[in-house]
């Protein structure tokens, strides 16, 4: 009992260094999957990350066999529903760990194929145009017509915004006129409001004067002392 306990121990902690060590190599792995411009063949080092990966699944399920031979050797003791799951928990990780494997597998094949496949239209489009310059100068009149269409559009955008600038102007205008002249109407219709702003205008010129007197006075005075 003590020795198949030992065992079972010792392959468990086996188990447990082998699932850290495959979470690990999955962060590298993961990497490939994430580049934008792959290279067209595998690397080296990505080769020997998905061999590394493959061999840590593989030795996992030989010792998780090894786990279920014991568990199934001491069958009638206490301990052996929580062998149980503590087996099912390790064969739960193993799956879920080859599951990504092949999904990250795919998806490094997937965006490879799609960087390969934009280089080999890059170089048919390039090998076209060398092989017809003609094509090529059409071409390039044409993406120069693009641009000049693009200009004047550009350019129409901003003369149609003067256009309605000015006009909202003109409206302004037009709105503050209309209220000048509604409050001259209501001033002339007011008894006595002609009289009160003639008076006042009146008598701003009569300050004026007074003042304009008084400025003159002393200007004199500074030259007659000078």
């Amino acid at each position: 009992m003590t020795s198949t306990s030992s065992g079972w121990a010792q392959l468990r902690q086996q188990a447990r260094s082998l699932e850290t060590q495959t979470e690990t190599l999955f962060h590298t792995y993961a990497q490939y999957a994430s580049l934008t411009k792959p290279p067209p063949e595998p690397t080296e080092d990505e080769k020997r990350v998905e061999s590394q990966l493959k061999d840590l699944l593989e030795r996992r399920d030989s010792l998780i066999a090894q786990l279920s031979r014991l568990l199934d050797s001491e069958a009638t003791l206490t301990s052996s529903a929580l062998k149980q799951n503590n087996l099912s928990r390790h064969r739960e990780i193993l799956q879920d760990h080859r599951r990504e494997l092949q999904r990250l597998t795919s998806a490094i094949a997937e965006t490879r194929d799609r960087a390969n496949l934009l280089s080999n239209v890059r170089s048919d489009i390039d090998a076209y145009r060398a092989s017809n310059p003609s094509a090529e100068e059409a071409e390039y009149m044409i993406e120069e017509r693009g641009r000049v269409e693009n200009s004047h559009n550009m350019m129409d955008g901003v003369l149609s915004q003067a256009y309605a600038i000015n006009e909202n102007f003109g409206v302004q205008r037009e709105t503050l006129a209309s209220i000048n002249r509604r409050i001259v109407g209501a001033a002339s219709q007011v008894p006595g409001m002609n009289y009160l702003m003639s008076k006042i205008g009146t008598k701003k010129r009569r300050d004026g004067i007074i003042l304009g007197c008084f400025i003159g006075f002393c200007f004199l005075m500074l030259l007659y002392f000078r």
